[in-house]
């Protein structure tokens, strides 16, 4: 159903099925997916591509310009996949061209109220933003990843996948896929290991990373040492920690320790 009190213009492509509530407005060059349900009093900015089944709740603002000083009005984009929940006062940016044009948002993640994602991010699936959580431009986001309430990321961090980051913190440099983190300058506390047992890891690949974990950064050794020590020892090849290390290899703006 889609309320008389909507405004949508004529060039928006929507699909069967979808729900659009009192005085949301939906611009051109928008795509919205079959089944998507749109609260009253969204805005859904032009280069917006929404996939199916989504909940969109009131006073959501998805595919505005990106907060950039270099921005100039480009035609960028948003990308967000199928079955996401975006809950209300929810801010989503576009790209811009610097960052390769477009933000992208993957499948089935629950963003809360007040969430922010700016310009240039890429957010895997199933990853949580709680309450207030803030993403700063071309961050990456892998995927079942938790950020708790009003964490806040520099732009151009990583955070890997599997990994929970606690409420309050402030992340400026990578975090590892699998870690707990948390302080006002994320710090690692060891494995989310409720995190992991609730997606049914095995003892096996548990004991193989807290292996790794204590050596790469609990032990007297150099980060490179380290990295040397587990990637020769058979106990670590498992794909999970082989995507820890290949993770901290391929970090640019550090790694959190």
């Amino acid at each position: 159903m889609i309320h008389p009190a909507a405004i949508i213009d004529l060039k928006a492509e929507i699909g069967e099925g979808v729900e659009i509530g009192p005085f949301s407005i939906i611009e051109k060059d928008v795509s919205i997916g079959e089944g998507t349900k749109i609260g009253p009093h969204v805005v859904i900015r032009e280069g917006t591509r929404i996939g199916k089944r989504c909940q969109i709740f009131q006073f959501a603002s998805i595919g505005e310009a990106p907060q950039a000083v270099a921005y100039r009005g480009e035609k960028t984009s948003i990308f967000i996949g199928d079955q996401n929940i975006i809950r209300e006062f929810v801010t989503l940016h576009r790209g811009t061209v610097k960052g390769g044009g477009k933000t992208v948002i993957g499948d089935d993640n629950f963003l809360m109220a007040y969430s922010h994602v700016a310009h240039d991010c890429q957010i895997g699936n199933q990853v949580v933003m709680a309450n207030g959580a803030t993403l700063g431009g071309h961050i990456m986001i892998e995927d079942y990843a938790i950020l708790g309430g009003l964490v806040a990321i520099h732009q151009f961090c990583r955070i890997g996948a599997h990994a929970l980051i606690s409420g309050l913190t402030g992340v400026s440099l990578d975090i590892p896929p699998f870690m707990l983190a948390s302080g006002s300058r994320a710090k690692l506390f060891g494995l989310n290991l409720v995190g992991l047992k609730r997606h049914h890891f095995s003892e096996e690949t548990l004991k193989a990373l807290k292996k790794a974990y204590r050596i790469i950064f609990r032990s007297s050794l150099t980060l490179e040492k380290a990295m040397k020590k587990v990637g020769e020892d058979e106990i670590f090849q498992t794909p999970e920690v082989q995507h820890l290390l290949q993770f901290i290899q391929r970090s640019k703006r550090g790694i959190s320790r």
